[in-house]
């Protein structure tokens, strides 16, 4: 009892340690205060779109239809960017943790090359300097620099989530006749998917942000939709407060979920 006490332990600890980009912005279990930071900050943005598309419907009104597409836009290049770099981020985290050298080290390289370098720089080094030996549309581009800069991130999450399962159970999954890589794939990555669903949901709320980085590609998202009216009316201010303000609401409506979601979470392991 004792040691399995203390493993639980050792794995609470683990489990903070997990490397996370963006922080939900919603209250802690247990204070549900009228008056939090969420509550005041998602809906005075809403109430504040509200309130200039009624008072001020020109040029407000005509903004906020002017956007769809490039919200649109903006959560496919996020889906599609996200679920690209979970399948880069798992290669990435069983290379960081695999006993085999040169997998080891290329895993190794990857990540720390890629965080190392900002990803406005990959966007425009996929887009024009790869671009003069193989075209690649300015979609594809953007969420080929995204899913490789978060690809890395995810990496050290996953690698993170892994090392947080006690050793125990790779040992007494391995004494039952189970494979190393049986074991991995039926015993240690479920666990490994519960640990690290909130800070992945975290990168996604990141990933979404940054997404306005592949406006400088000509891709229609919402900040480029933006840029288009701005451009054609010159109301950059309107423009930039409207499409500011629907950001804030995307992230913290999304912020939103991921602190649900880490709450039912913890509550199942209790």
């Amino acid at each position: 009892m004792k040691d399995t006490a203390r493993e639980k332990r050792s794995t609470d600890v683990q489990r903070e340690r997990i490397p996370t980009s963006d922080s939900t912005l919603i209250p802690e279990r247990g204070k549900r205060d009228i008056f939090s930071a969420w509550r005041i900050s998602f809906f005075g943005a809403i109430g504040l779109l509200i309130f200039l598309v009624i008072f001020s419907p020109d040029p407000y009104g005509r903004i906020l239809r002017f956007l769809p597409d490039g919200i649109l836009r903006t959560f496919q290049v996020t889906v599609l960017s996200i679920l690209l770099a979970l399948v880069i981020g798992l290669l990435a985290g069983l290379g960081r943790i695999s006993r085999i050298r040169p997998i080891n080290r290329v895993a190794t390289v990857y990540v720390e090359v890629i965080r190392g370098i900002p990803l406005l720089v990959q966007i425009f080094y996929i887009y024009y300097a790869l671009g003069r030996i193989v075209k690649i549309p300015d979609i594809a581009s953007a969420i080929i620099a995204m899913s490789i800069c978060y690809g890395a991130y995810l990496g050290e999450i996953i690698r993170a989530g892994i090392q947080s399962i006690p050793k125990g159970q790779m040992e007494a999954a391995l004494a039952l006749g189970f494979s190393r890589r049986k074991a991995m794939q039926h015993i240690i990555l479920p666990q490994t998917v519960k640990i690290i669903l909130p800070p992945v949901g975290n990168e996604f709320i990141a990933l979404l942000k940054d997404s306005s980085l592949v406006s400088i590609l000509a891709v229609s998202d919402l900040l480029r939709r933006g840029r288009e009216f701005a451009s054609r009316t010159f109301e950059y201010f309107e423009t930039l407060t409207v499409v500011a303000l629907v950001y804030l609401v995307l992230t913290l409506f999304f912020s939103w979920l991921v602190g649900l979601m880490e709450e039912r979470l913890n509550r199942d392991v209790r």
